[in-house]
Formats: C-alpha cells, sequence, structure tokens
C-alpha cells in the first residue's frame, strides 16, 4: 500500500511507491506522455503519466485534467536531477489517479495578468509560486521573532485592539463607536506594553494595528502586524545593541531555510548574506548632512526635489534610501527632533530639541523597518509634555499612573512585519507582503 506524504518530504522516499493529495498546477500535453505538475501546499512535484503504463480511463482522465483541479496521485518516486518542482529532482510515475473535482477555468492563467486583476482576485493569486514564496519566508520571519524573544527572557504580553485613545498621531486612527463612546483601533500596543513592563520586566506584544494614512505609497498598508519589545532599564544604546542582534537572526533564519523560496522570488541576497552585527549608527543631524550632501552632489531636478531638507524635518522615503544606500547593512538613525516623534519619548540631556529615538534602515529602498526611543519615565516631565502637545491628560490617566509606581528607564520599539517581509524578499510593493492586504483604494476580498 502506497504511502501518503506530503510533498516536500518527497527525496526521503526515492523508489517507493507514495500517494500525494493536492491540486494541478499546471500541465504539458506530449501526446502519449503528461506532465502533472502538482501542489500540495507544501511544494511541487513533476508527475509522468505514460500512456502505455496506465489503464485507458487513467491517461484519458490525466488528459482531461484542468488547471487547479483537485486530485490524489498514486505512483512510484524516482530520482531526476532534471525534474522541475520544490523540491527538485525528483518526480512520481503515475500509477493511478483520483480525481476529487475537477476545476473551471482557472482564472489566473500563467501569462501577464494586471496587479488590480490580480488583487481582484487575490484568493486565487495565493497559488501561485510567487506569492507561496512570500507567505512562507513570512511565516519563517514571524516564527523567529517569537522564537527568538521567548529565548532571550521576553514575555508575550497581549494588548488591545480596541483602544480609548491615541497611541501616536491623532490624524490617523480609525475611529469606531462603542456603545455610544468613540474608540478607535489601535496603533500600537506601545503603552499598554510599558504597563506589563512593569510587572515582568522584558515583554512584548505582536498583532494587528491600524494607520488611518491617506497614503498610496508602496510602503504603506491601512492594517498590517507589528512587535513590540519593552525593557526595563534599557538605555538608547542597549536598544540598539538588542535590536542589530534581533534583526540579524530573522535574516539569518531565513536564509537558512528558504533559498529555494529566495530563488523563486530572483533574490539577489547578496545584501542579505552581510546582515549581522555590529550595524553603523549615525546621529539625525549627521544623517541630514549626510542628505543635504547628496543634494548638492546630484543634477537630477526630479531627485534633487525629493532630497530637499532642512533640519527638523521628519525623514521621507527619498531621504531615507539615500541615507541606506550609502552603507552595506541596515544603519541605525538616532536623536530625531522631538518635534516629528511622539510625545513620550524622552528628550536628550541639555537638547530638549531631540530625543532619545532611533530608526533602523534597511538597505536597497526599502527605509524604515524599526523605530523606538526611551521613554520619559520621570512624571513631571511627561505631564509638561502632554500639556505641550495639548493632548487631554484625563485619557491618559492610566498611562500617567504608571510613573507614580516605582517608574524606571525603559525603553521599546516596533517592528514591521510586512515591511521586514518587503525587504528581505526585495519585493517592490508592500500588497504581496500580506495574505489580503488593506490599503487605500484596496478592502476586497
Amino acid at each position: 500500500m502506497a504511502t501518503v506524504i506530503q510533498i516536500s518530504d518527497i527525496a526521503a522516499y526515492d523508489g517507493q511507491d507514495v500517494t500525494v493529495r493536492g491540486w494541478l498546477y499546471n500541465r504539458t500535453d506530449k501526446g502519449r506522455l503528461q506532465f502533472l505538475l502538482v501542489r500540495d501546499g507544501t511544494g511541487v512535484v513533476q508527475c509522468v503519466a505514460f500512456k502505455k503504463e496506465l489503464p485507458e480511463n487513467v491517461f484519458e482522465l490525466a488528459q482531461s485534467l484542468t488547471q487547479e483541479s483537485s486530485l490524489i496521485i498514486t505512483g512510484t518516486v524516482r530520482a531526476d536531477e532534471r525534474a522541475p518542482g520544490q523540491p527538485g529532482g525528483f518526480e512520481i510515475g503515475i500509477k493511478d489517479i483520483q480525481l476529487v473535482q475537477l476545476a473551471g477555468e482557472f482564472p489566473i492563467q500563467p501569462k501577464e495578468h494586471g496587479i488590480e486583476f490580480l488583487m481582484d482576485n487575490r484568493h486565487l493569486w495565493l497559488r501561485s509560486s510567487r506569492q507561496w514564496a512570500i507567505l512562507r519566508i513570512r511565516a519563517t520571519i514571524i516564527n523567529t521573532i517569537r522564537n527568538w524573544l521567548d529565548d532571550h527572557g521576553y514575555l508575550l504580553v497581549d494588548t488591545p485592539i480596541i483602544s480609548p485613545a491615541a497611541g501616536e498621531n491623532t490624524t490617523t486612527l480609525f475611529e469606531i463607536d462603542y456603545f455610544g463612546e468613540s474608540a478607535f483601533l489601535a496603533q500600537t500596543g506601545q503603552l499598554y506594553n510599558e504597563a506589563n513592563m512593569g510587572a515582568f520586566g522584558k515583554v512584548y506584544c505582536f498583532g494587528p494595528t491600524f494607520r488611518a494614512e491617506k497614503s498610496k505609497t508602496r510602503r504603506h498598508l491601512m492594517e498590517f502586524w507589528m512587535v513590540e519589545p519593552e525593557m526595563a532599564y534599557f538605555s538608547l544604546e542597549d536598544l540598539m545593541a538588542m535590536e542589530e542582534q534581533f534583526v540579524s537572526a530573522i535574516v539569518q533564519a531565513v536564509l537558512q531555510k528558504h533559498r529555494p523560496e529566495l530563488a523563486i522570488l530572483e533574490r539577489d541576497t547578496t545584501h542579505l548574506e552581510n546582515i549581522k552585527p555590529p550595524f553603523p549608527r549615525i546621529s539625525y543631524d549627521e544623517a541630514v548632512e549626510r542628505v543635504k550632501k547628496a543634494y548638492a552632489e546630484t543634477d537630477d531636478a526630479e531627485k534633487k526635489a525629493d532630497l530637499a531638507i532642512e533640519w527638523g524635518t521628519d525623514f521621507g522615503a527619498a531621504h531615507e534610501t539615500s541615507i541606506a544606500e550609502m552603507f552595506d547593512r541596515p544603519v541605525f538613525v538616532y536623536h530625531y527632533p522631538t518635534a516629528v516623534k511622539a510625545f513620550y519619548m524622552q528628550p536628550v540631556d541639555g537638547r530638549p530639541e531631540v530625543c532619545r529615538s532611533v530608526d533602523l534602515l534597511a538597505p536597497e529602498g526599502y527605509g524604515e523597518i524599526t523605530g523606538g526611543s526611551e521613554r520619559i519615565f520621570d512624571p513631571a516631565l511627561l505631564d509638561k509634555r502632554i500639556a505641550e502637545i495639548g493632548i487631554n491628560p484625563a485619557s491618559y490617566a492610566w498611562y500617567l499612573d504608571l510613573r507614580k509606581y516605582g517608574s524606571v528607564p525603559h525603553a521599546g520599539f516596533g517592528l514591521g512585519v510586512e515591511r521586514t517581509v518587503a525587504w528581505i524578499c526585495g519585493l517592490p510593493h508592500i500588497r504581496e507582503t500580506i495574505p489580503y492586504a488593506r490599503m487605500l483604494n484596496r478592502l476586497y476580498p
């Protein structure tokens, strides 16, 4: 009796009869030979139907199969270095085919389709080898994030998705009616994370976050996933040291496990191979001067317009790209202007106009993948910052409470999963990094 296997395990069954259960990815008709590429979610294998070796009804079935038909194939595994698939090098000589369902004409054919058509059919586009590769890499990134943090003494503590107040920018909130009261979808779990940090020392939350940014750039989603560690008694320097270890571990895990998937994506891994500590560190002041120099040195009018900057301005995509291009690995930019960062970030001693904040910029034009800071831990200073900004202290009463009972220096950051996936996979747009993207013009499917 044939053993039921997953395609990913096929190398262990060379010379044996096996059964695979999956879907027809593609069929090549060579008359007396039918080459069926079958996928089961773990991989793709070539299955060969040879007319003279099969009952007539089985061969006729092989000839009639349509793309994405669901089927069960039994046959003998044989090594063939020419055989396509993932993993390649093995194929199955078919002995029997059971049809589960003959699929109708599949909307996505092996040809070029417009991106809006593919996004409208995202529920089916996920079956393509490219999307399969991206989402497998995404799963490993998420798994590595959790395992690394768990193994380094961090406790996962969940934070609310429905929040009574803004976590960061009040202009990018999704407001909802909470039984007659205004509430908001969480922009961040960070404020609650600070409360959790006071109980457990080193914590993280991991979940969906929501930003109502009216942006159509290749780097923005309305709904995305973010991991946010928070650590008691951490300085900004401690934070950067931890981040470079953390991010390096994520990249190296993908390189170790997903070379075939990166090959499907045609990803040049040269830059990724170099992602190891230490990462370079430059101040915001130095970064501005570097951008100004790049501005002065270019003759491209459009590039000049994008690179124009004055001290005190937050970086845009062109600025971040310009800075990152100057280094061979991610670069930390620290001590941003206080005015462009969140109210809870600790000011630099003697320079209240800048704060103890840091962003990590990925190379190759992918920009910010983490943003973090030391947090204000002095209650009087936090009260002052809230008053300066003009937000209602009553909305943050519980948060202010944290500074009354054993307040300590602490720091944390957020890492966006989708931007990290886009960078590691080398994708031109963030929409392919999540199964179902929510963008300014995209709510379906």
